[in-house]
C-alpha cells in the first residue's frame, strides 16, 4: 500500500491575521483599554494612522502618527495606498494599506482605532474585518469623563457629546459591543472580541471554498 499522500489531500495554510476595526465616542476610554493588550500580546498590533496635521510636542513620527504633507497624502490617495481616509478641520487622516497587509500576512491581528465614518469605509473594502464598538455605561458617565479630562471648554464638550450620540446610533453596524464600565472587565471583554474575530464565518470564506473545491 502506498505511503504517498493523496494528490488532493487538503493542507491548511498558515492562518492570516484578522483585521479589527475599533471605534467608540471620544472619552469612552478606547486607548486605556487597548494599549495594555497590545503590550501584552505579540499577535495584536495597532496600525499607525497618517495625518497632514502638525505633530504635537509629545508626539513621535511613526509611533503616534505618520506625519506627512498634504501633497504626499493626496498622492497616497491617488495611488490607492490608503485603506480609509477622511478630512477633519482641514487635515487628512487615514490608514496606510501596506502596513496592515504586511502584518495580516504575518498572522497578526491588526487593530484600526478609527472614527465611525472610516470604519464604514473599511467594512465596505474589507468584508472579513471584525468591527468592535466601545460604549460608555451611560450618557452621564461619558459626560463626566470628558469633563474630568480638563482639556476642553464646556462648548467643546457639548459638541463631542453630540457627535457621540450620532456614533452610538450606528452601533448596529458593528459585530461586538464592549461596555467600558469596569476597566479590567472591559479589557477582558475586548480581548475576547479580538480573539473571537478569527471565528466569524466570513473570515473563513476562502478556506471553506478551498476545501469544497477538493470534494
Amino acid at each position: 500500500m502506498s505511503n504517498q499522500p493523496e494528490q488532493n489531500a487538503w493542507r491548511p495554510q498558515k492562518p492570516r491575521g484578522q483585521l479589527i476595526v475599533y471605534s467608540g465616542p471620544s472619552g469612552v476610554g478606547k486607548g486605556t483599554l487597548l494599549r495594555p493588550l497590545v503590550a501584552e500580546h505579540r499577535d495584536i498590533v495597532m496600525s499607525v494612522s497618517a495625518t497632514t496635521r502638525a505633530p504635537r510636542p509629545e508626539e513621535r513620527d511613526g509611533v503616534d502618527y505618520h506625519f506627512v504633507t498634504r501633497e504626499q497624502f493626496e498622492r497616497f490617495i491617488a495611488d490607492g495606498e490608503m485603506l480609509e481616509y477622511a478630512e477633519y478641520n482641514g487635515n487628512y487622516y487615514g490608514t496606510p494599506r501596506r502596513f496592515v497587509s504586511e502584518q495580516l500576512d504575518l498572522g497578526r491581528n491588526v487593530v484600526l482605532e478609527i472614527e465611525v465614518k472610516g470604519a464604514m469605509q473599511v467594512k465596505k473594502a474589507c468584508p472579513s474585518a471584525v468591527l468592535v464598538f466601545v460604549m460608555p455605561p451611560s450618557y452621564n458617565e461619558l459626560r463626566e469623563r470628558l469633563i474630568n479630562r480638563h482639556t476642553e471648554s464646556e462648548e467643546q464638550i457639548k459638541k463631542r457629546l453630540e457627535v457621540a450620540v450620532e456614533e452610538i446610533r450606528q452601533f448596529h453596524e458593528y459585530d461586538f459591543v464592549v461596555i467600558n464600565d469596569n476597566l479590567e472587565d472591559a479589557r477582558d471583554r475586548l480581548l475576547c472580541a479580538i480573539r473571537a474575530g478569527r471565528l466569524v464565518t466570513r473570515f473563513h470564506e476562502n478556506l471553506i471554498e478551498e476545501v469544497l473545491e477538493l470534494c
